[in-house]
């Protein structure tokens, strides 16, 4: 896997990233660190692709036993240290699971793979952060 990021130059702090799949990310800083806030923070981004990732596993895992899903979501509420490096030290995963007859322990099943065996990110981000979760199931 590879990327390449690249300062868009004075002016500010913003970033451009062209990933090993060809697709481009914009990223930028907050205003009081030089930034202009024109895009996602790259933590922000972090954070977003732990998501991804994430629901990615479960909504596999769910298809694979042939549940049936009609939607998945999952909202991350993070906090991080106060000193540098401000890594992660708490992540909350709210998972939204839609679907038709959806079986309670096979849902917590796919999150719990997902976080202990699956997901890279959040397996990493659970290296400096406290994991946690919780999953809404809606019939649908």
């Amino acid at each position: 896997m590879e990327c390449k990021v690249s300062w868009m130059g004075p002016g500010g702090m913003s970033f451009v990233a062209q990933t090993g799949s060809g697709h481009i990310v914009a990223m930028d800083g907050a205003p009081e660190g030089g930034g202009n806030n024109l895009a996602p923070r790259p933590m922000e981004m972090v954070l977003v692709g732990t998501g991804g990732c994430t629901a990615y596993d479960v909504v596999m895992i769910l298809q694979k036993s042939r549940a049936d899903i009609k939607d998945c979501s999952v909202t991350l509420k993070a906090e991080r240290a106060s000193e540098d490096p401000k890594v992660f030290t708490k992540v909350h995963f709210h998972f939204t699971v839609t679907g038709r007859n959806l079986n309670p322990t096979a849902v917590e099943r796919a999150v719990n793979l997902s976080h202990d065996k699956y997901c890279s990110a959040s397996i990493m981000l659970a290296k400096t952060a406290e994991i946690t979760h919780t999953v809404e199931i809606v019939e649908g």
